[in-house]
């Protein structure tokens, strides 16, 4: 007598949507075999996974290799849409940037000087660090800059901005409150607050790449830690914040999980999936 077919488990979702630092990863930028397992049993239910970063492309590059990633990812806050498998660029949007120097003035003109970075457009686009910007610690690359000219000299996915007194929060709110009219304010992490093209998020991002997935907003559940993917959550079915969130993103979340130290994607999945920690 014949055996009968394994059964694969049911799975909610078309798409699952993460976030990558503070979710994804690990603090030592590391995905745990428990999480890689779970995503797996998800995509052999039928769902796809979808990177969402608030990192650019030539920050986000070598993670999705490392990773084994061959899939779409939107990188730069929802500006790119990146095939990791073919190592190319889908689409990229652009911040104007007589409208971005006109925000950083008005900014200015408000609460003093900025200390200030940008991400250049393009597979390959340099993140570039004026002087006073602090970089966090890590392998990713930057160029110095001291001639804010050459901030403006190619097109750039965005601007980051950091003051001397001023915590994230308070700056990112000063800044919607002057510029928000020119520029998109968002807080992406520590010391992270960024101007975008006006109207640009993740949300914009995901919805195109989902398209070329053949998803919608109603088949996906979604992944995140920072106030950057609030837009996010607003536009999927289901938003998961780690317990490590930003509170306002907690705020807005339809549930919270644990957090990225402890597998808070798995523990999700793996409800869904009836399956338990050990991912079977």
């Amino acid at each position: 007598m014949s055996q009968p077919a394994p059964v694969t488990p049911s799975f909610p979702y078309k798409l699952v949507a993460t976030d990558l630092d503070g979710t994804l990863l690990r603090s030592d930028d590391t995905v745990s075999d428990r999480t890689r397992r779970a995503l797996t049993a998800a995509t052999a239910a039928g769902a796809a996974h979808i990177i969402v970063t608030g990192r650019a492309v030539p920050w986000t590059r070598h993670i999705l290799d490392d990773l084994g990633y061959e899939g779409i990812a939107v990188c730069g806050q929802g500006a790119q849409v990146y095939h990791a498998g073919e190592h190319r660029l889908l689409t990229s949007v652009t911040l104007d940037r007589q409208l971005a120097g006109l925000a950083l003035a008005k900014i200015e003109a408000e609460i003093g000087p900025l200390a200030l970075a940008a991400s250049r457009d393009g597979i390959d686009g340099e993140v570039l660090v004026g002087p006073g910007y602090a970089v966090q610690d890590g392998p990713l690359p930057a160029t110095p800059f001291t001639d804010v000219a050459d901030l403006w000299s190619a097109p750039l996915n965005k601007v980051y901005v950091q003051h001397p007194g001023l915590g994230d929060d308070a700056l990112a709110e000063v800044a919607r409150q002057v510029a928000g009219d020119l520029v998109g304010v968002t807080m992406a992490g520590e010391g992270i607050v960024e101007l975008l093209p006006l109207g640009l998020s993740k949300a914009t991002g995901l919805s195109l790449a989902a398209r070329r997935l053949g998803a919608k907003a109603a088949d996906t559940i979604a992944f995140g830690d920072m106030p950057n993917d609030i837009p996010m959550f607003a536009w999927a079915a289901h938003g998961v914040a780690m317990s490590n969130a930003h509170e306002a993103l907690r705020a807005v979340a339809d549930e919270v999980t644990t957090s990225n130290e402890t597998d808070g994607i798995a523990v999700v999945l793996e409800r869904l999936l009836g399956t338990g920690p050990s991912g079977v």
